[in-house]
């Protein structure tokens, strides 16, 4: 019985950590609320993983974490978003900060159509939750770091176009959330470990190391999800064999 109960607690865990951010990102801390998605995405992790080394996968346990999920990758980035947005558009724009809101929703929508479906064995369709909410994770450690070291780490922070860019960006990865464009997977065939079964895989590693390297700052996360999904539309017919 204990046993059973593991992955759900790991799961509750997840949960806990998206209900912080959110509080923490409501509040303008962006740092701490990012750090605590990124703790509720690793655990979203590992609750799978403990329940299929346990042998006690389970509806329930599945239920759990779509609703674990929409709070710590669909509603805290949301929070985070429209702090942002809120901070940077004055005046009669200022509605469009709540675009943010949107982002939840289609969150609770993908999990809840894609609990149902059972095509995503070897690729994905459409973008993961988890991986929307670290486009936002790298943008809110990138602007918290930025303001308490008093530095210009994110000059963009102050020009209006650059919050347009972010509300056109929100609306674009809202909707591939819940389509069914396929998304390569980031696992190799260990198989066969040459250019021809992992070209993709290797492109994605190749496009990632210098991004980290170019950036070097906290929004090279940003930049790698973005990269993620460019490349998976670029080679979207082969994965989608």
């Amino acid at each position: 019985m204990i046993r059973r109960q593991i992955p759900n607690l790991i799961t509750l865990g997840n949960l806990l950590c998206g209900v912080l951010a959110s509080g923490l990102a409501i509040g303008g801390n962006l740092t701490h609320a990012a750090i605590f998605i990124c703790l509720g995405i690793v655990l979203d992790f590992f609750d799978g993983l403990a329940a299929r080394l346990l042998g006690v996968a389970s509806p329930l346990g599945k239920e759990l974490d779509s609703l674990a999920d929409v709070v710590t990758s669909g509603v805290a980035p949301g929070f985070i978003l429209y702090d942002i947005l809120s901070d940077g558009i004055f005046g009669s724009w200022r509605w469009l900060a709540y675009a943010a809101i949107l982002m939840p929703l289609f969150a609770a929508y993908r999990l809840a159509k894609f609990n149902l479906d059972t095509r995503q064995s070897h690729s994905f369709l459409g973008l993961p939750v988890p991986a929307n909410a670290l486009i936002w994770v790298g943008l809110a450690l990138t602007v918290g770091d930025s303001m308490f070291a008093g530095d210009t780490a994110l000059d963009l922070y102050y020009e209006p176009w650059f919050f347009v860019g972010l509300i056109v960006i929100s609306l674009i990865t809202d909707i591939l959330m819940v389509s069914e464009v396929p998304m390569f997977s980031l696992k190799f065939n260990f198989k066969e470990m040459g250019w021809k079964s992992n070209s993709v895989q290797y492109l994605f590693l190749i496009g990632c190391a210098a991004l980290v390297a170019v950036s070097r700052q906290w929004y090279a996360i940003s930049l790698i999800i973005l990269w993620y999904i460019v490349l998976s539309l670029i080679t979207q017919r082969r994965h989608a064999e």
